[in-house]
């Protein structure tokens, strides 16, 4: 993949900060007429640069007011018992994000629930699904900072 230009990467930046803004509002703040920045846009979709547009929400406001990392440390390594895993969280919906990690834990999971007999449910429905050698809950107590938008370099290079 080639590197961004400068006017690629304001745009990608400022659709971070609001997918919703018209076209002629971002040709304007990356110096472009409206159909150029366009063509760029559709170009950086179908890169894949851009990989979708969503509407961010509050998610207690939702009724999901609590969130907990989860650590995961698998029994094996197998492609079979990775299979499973990848079947049982992709199945519940409440985890929100997945990673697989280096380091003392095997993967490391976001939820987001409304309460702790909610996540106690979540926990028993994915140690029934798949074995799991050892699970660590964090539970998070305020959300400090939270953005989507990764810190896209704008300046002249």
């Amino acid at each position: 993949m080639e590197a961004l230009d400068l006017i690629d990467r304001k745009i990608v930046a400022e659709l971070m900060r609001d997918a919703s803004m018209p076209v002629a509002q971002i040709a304007d703040k990356v110096g472009l007429s409206q159909t150029p920045c366009w063509k760029r846009i559709q170009k950086l979709n179908e890169s894949g640069v851009l990989t979708g547009r969503v509407a961010l929400a509050d998610p207690a406001r939702l009724g999901f007011g609590l969130t907990i990392f989860v650590g995961i440390e698998a029994p094996d390594h197998g492609s079979e018992w990775r299979a499973a895993f990848s079947k049982a969280v992709d199945s519940i919906t409440e985890i929100m994000e997945v990673y697989r990690m280096a380091g003392e834990m095997d993967y490391l999971l976001r939820v987001a629930v409304s309460d702790m007999t909610a996540f106690d449910a979540l926990y028993k429905r994915l140690t029934d699904s798949v074995p799991i050698k050892n699970v660590t809950s964090h539970f998070a107590m305020e959300r400090m900072k939270f953005t989507t938008a990764y810190p896209v370099d704008t300046r002249n290079r």
